[in-house]
């Protein structure tokens, strides 16, 4: 039985482990808290999931909130002038649903289920110095926490990360009382608005601790209006401050909102951190090496939704090379290549994911406003958040993109 040790208890590490423990591996887990203290903490994320990677979840029964957390059936799209008023504005259907789970209760719940099934769980925090006396007793040692002293093991990709500062600040409210939304009050939708020279808010229905709620979520551009969360104020704070940037500059997401409260004290959020593809292979004094994931390797900024899809999809990847390896030595190479792998899922997402940061082209803008008149684009174009891949092929190249155009008008 091959002995691992995952360091983190985030979405990537806690599904590759449990993933493990189905094909009898000998899996470690090292969290820095207990579930307890996950419960009883700071929201972490906006963790909006698309098919693919909740199916990730289902084929190893770890969709534990399924029943309980909002279907999210649709994405709508508004773009506004800067006086506040929509020029864009559609709502279109995915083909399979989404949801969105507060990591507080699916990190808390993996980690007890994790137990639960045979695996071995050690709370601790580790250091780069705890970290290289435990690669000698474990055959792998996969890294998957994107914060704190392990980071540093691995070293920026310069030719992968075109950006060294963060693109966007970042604020979050987990929130209850929201009004239904007008536009489809019988379909639970995430929805990007966009003010160009201002910033983004998302919307998301996901389920949080005391139940089903909202997580409105700003991307505010550095020196801009919704860069104002330096001070870090408490959540009754935050929430207000948030409304009022809404009244100002998305009113129509105001109407919904205004009456709403945050869901707990610690249900904000606020930060910022510069995109940034990451070497996969650390080495450690001794000269034992480590392997990172999702976050830790590939930390893209959430203004596309995919932080929590990229780290399930990673988690699967990971998960596939290391069954198929065999008994062989886990090695510098195995390593390069099982994160190569992984590579080649998430490069289409970057490059997406970086585009979006800059002010969009009149090529994406064309594609926006075809799409409010014309359900085939429309349709493309929201799914594409479960397959991004599929953007390369038309809404980032502008050539592609006004062949299809051209192509579906004539149909």
């Amino acid at each position: 039985m091959r002995k691992i040790l995952i360091v983190g208890a985030g979405q990537a590490g806690l599904q590759i482990g449990l993933s493990l423990l189905a094909h009898d591996y000998d899996v470690t887990i090292m969290s820095a808290r207990t579930p307890e203290e996950i419960r009883g903490g700071r929201v972490m994320s906006t963790q909006a999931m698309f098919h693919t990677a909740l199916q990730h979840e289902r084929d190893y029964e770890l969709n534990l909130w399924e029943d309980q957390a909002p279907r999210i059936e649709g994405l709508g799209v508004s773009v506004a002038d800067p006086d506040g008023r929509r020029t864009i504005d559609w709502v279109g259907e995915l083909d399979h649903y989404g949801q969105s789970v507060d990591q507080r209760i699916k990190m808390a719940g993996w980690l007890e289920l994790f137990e639960d099934r045979g695996g071995k769980v050690v709370f601790h925090g580790v250091t780069t110095s705890d970290l290289d006396s435990l690669t000698r007793h474990y055959e792998l040692v996969l890294v998957a926490a994107g914060k704190g002293e392990l980071v540093q093991l691995f070293g920026r990709d310069p030719s992968r990360s075109p950006y060294s500062t963060p693109q966007r600040v970042l604020s979050v409210s987990y929130v209850h009382g929201a009004e239904r939304r007008p536009e489809h009050p019988g379909m639970d939708a995430v929805r990007f608005n966009a003010v160009p020279g201002v910033g983004e808010l998302f919307v998301i229905p996901g389920l949080t601790l005391s139940g089903p709620c909202e997580i409105p979520f700003f991307e505010g551009i550095p020196g801009g209006p919704l860069d104002c969360w330096s001070d870090r104020p408490p959540a009754g704070e935050h929430w207000q401050r948030m409304l009022e940037l809404m009244r100002w500059y998305f009113p129509w997401e105001y109407e919904r909102f205004r009456n709403a409260e945050v869901t707990d004290s610690q249900g904000t959020l606020a930060g910022g951190y510069p995109p940034v593809v990451r070497h996969p292979v650390g080495e450690l004094p001794s000269g034992g090496l480590v392997l990172g994931m999702a976050d830790v390797v590939v930390a893209n900024d959430p203004i596309t939704g995919q932080g929590s899809n990229n780290a399930s999809k990673c988690a699967r990847s990971y998960l596939d090379s290391i069954l198929e390896h065999g008994d062989r030595p886990f090695d510098r190479e195995w390593m390069q290549r099982t994160f190569e792998r992984y590579w080649s899922v998430v490069e289409p997402v970057t490059t997406w994911t970086n585009t979006m940061l800059q002010p969009p082209s009149e090529h994406m803008m064309d594609v926006l406003r075809r799409a409010e008149q014309n359900r085939t684009v429309r349709q493309r174009f929201v799914n594409g958040f479960n397959d991004p891949a599929d953007f390369g092929d038309w809404f980032l190249d502008e050539e592609l993109g006004r062949r299809y155009l051209a192509e579906v008008a004539a149909n």
